[in-house]
């Protein structure tokens, strides 16, 4: 990626749909009333043989107070300052508009590469439009279409000078990245985030629980929109830092509220966006509300987590606003460990996104997690400690057939997996399971993680389990044909 291309422009007029254009995937959120992207959104953007970053942005608005628009147009200020290029992008259907001027003379100010297209112009409905947009002054216009995919190969003409002198400036500045590590990986210690591998983390939970605040004060910077109102993250949003050392991914996600509640088609793209971030995650951080902690919809997300088989952190958000920080704490470890026996053991932290407060013991829980996940337990100690669980409390006989546990192993990390060879499989109650996986976390350090234990009958494996009788010999049939007639 040689250079930053913005896509700035009105509400409405086409920059997620070109994002998720160039992108190849459809990671915006795209819908007919304006107003959907209100955060920003970064991509890896591929055009013929030129690989790039594309930012989308909010639409622009006139407000300049500290209102919700208002914030989202010093956001997109702000995107604008930091990209190479800024694609500025015109409604052809519309023509220019008083805001399209307002906007084209803030752009001359803060941009020294600034690109005019017309989108929707495919046909003579935009011939108006294209030819309107040469008053501001920018140049001559492309002519574009981002949901046909018109006028791609005239933005790869524009864009091939510019990348070239990016490509210049990247050779002194850009960091080193792809280094290619030697040796063979290391099975008992999880993967070391890198820079180019970093450790992918969600952020999740209910609307207004200080997601996107915490993430801010991770970064140092107001890069992702905050604000009183609920529901104003509606992207799932990547960032990448170094924090407290390690580089990591962090994926700010929607609120995400009861589905009955939702019915608002945008919030729908939203949660289902904020879902797909977790599967990509490798550690999610369920951050729950001081105020209203382990609500019911706190446990379907901390759940769903487990579910999905990632590494959970709990954390308790605006910790600053409790008087009694003891007896709260005393409490919610009480709730935790009756109203999520799945994730016994998973870290519990009080911090403050606002002030920065526990954001050290955040971290720690956050490596801690991400070491257990890929913790690998050595098949000797596995099946030593399987004897000792199993002569402590045998397994039962249902209808007087004795199952035995003959011996197990872990067969994949990410979250630990374990697989048990035992007679009668199908017999084997759900009790003594999670009998076993109780022990497993207690004895391995296998706290708080997803762990999947598998039985398999090994009376699958008997070669003759299946097999019919043979057809007899001739001798047999002699044999046995004697046998009757002495009978007779």
């Amino acid at each position: 990626m040689t250079f930053t291309l913005a896509i700035v422009g009105r509400p409405n007029v086409g920059k997620s749909t070109l994002f998720n254009r160039l992108v190849g995937r459809r990671l915006a959120l795209v819908d007919d009333q304006p107003g959907v992207t209100r955060d920003l959104r970064e991509g890896e953007a591929r055009l013929g043989d030129l690989r790039f970053t594309v930012i989308d942005t909010a639409g622009l608005e006139e407000a300049t107070d500290e209102s919700l628009q208002g914030r989202m147009r010093k956001l997109t200020e702000r995107a604008v300052g930091m990209a190479d290029i800024c694609l500025f992008l015109l409604d052809a259907r519309a023509g220019v508009t008083s805001a399209d001027r307002i906007f084209a003379d803030i752009l001359r100010k803060k941009n020294a590469h600034v690109i005019l297209a017309v989108n929707k112009a495919e046909g003579r409905a935009g011939d108006d439009g294209a030819l309107e947009a040469y008053s501001l002054g920018l140049g001559e216009p492309l002519r574009l279409s981002a949901e046909h995919g018109e006028g791609m190969d005239d933005l790869y003409r524009v864009l091939m000078p510019l990348a070239d002198a990016f490509a210049e400036r990247d050779r002194h500045d850009a960091p080193e990245t792809n280094v290619e590590l030697t040796g063979d990986e290391d099975d008992e210690g999880p993967r070391k985030p890198t820079r180019e591998k970093p450790l992918q983390i969600a952020v999740i939970g209910r609307p207004n629980a200080g997601k996107s605040t915490l993430i801010n004060t991770i970064l140092g910077e107001d890069r992702l929109l905050t604000g009183p109102e609920a529901g104003i993250t509606r992207d799932a949003i990547s960032v990448t830092t170094e924090w407290m050392g390690t580089p990591m991914r962090i994926f700010d996600t929607a609120g995400m509220r009861k589905k009955a509640k939702v019915t608002d088609k945008v919030e729908k793209l939203s949660v289902a966006d904020g879902l797909r971030a977790v599967r990509f995650a490798e550690v999610v951080v369920v951050l729950l509300d001081a105020a209203t902690p382990f609500e019911t919809q706190d446990l379907r997300i901390a759940d769903f987590a487990e579910t999905e088989g990632r590494a959970v952190v709990v954390a308790v958000n605006k910790w600053d606003l409790e008087e009694d920080k003891n007896a709260k704490l005393a409490g919610l470890k009480e709730a935790f460990e009756r109203l999520l026996p799945q994730l016994r053991g998973a870290p519990l932290v009080a911090i403050s996104g606002k002030t920065g407060r526990g954001l050290d013991r955040l971290n720690a829980a956050v490596l801690k997690a991400y070491d257990v996940w890929n913790r690998r337990v050595p098949t000797a100690k596995l099946n030593q400690w399987l004897a000792a669980m199993t002569e402590a409390h045998p397994p039962p006989a249902p209808g007087g057939r004795r199952i035995r546990l003959r011996y197990m192993t872990q067969v994949r990390t990410r979250p630990p997996a374990f697989v048990a060879m035992t007679t009668h499989a199908q017999d084997l109650p759900e009790s003594y399971a999670r009998y076993l996986v109780n022990g497993l976390r207690q004895d391995f350090d296998l706290a708080g993680t997803p762990i999947r234990l598998t039985f398999r009958d090994q009376g699958a494996k008997n070669p003759y389990k299946e097999r019919k009788k043979g057809i007899p010999s001739r001798l047999t049939k002699h044999v046995e044909a004697g046998r009757t007639k002495k009978a007779e």
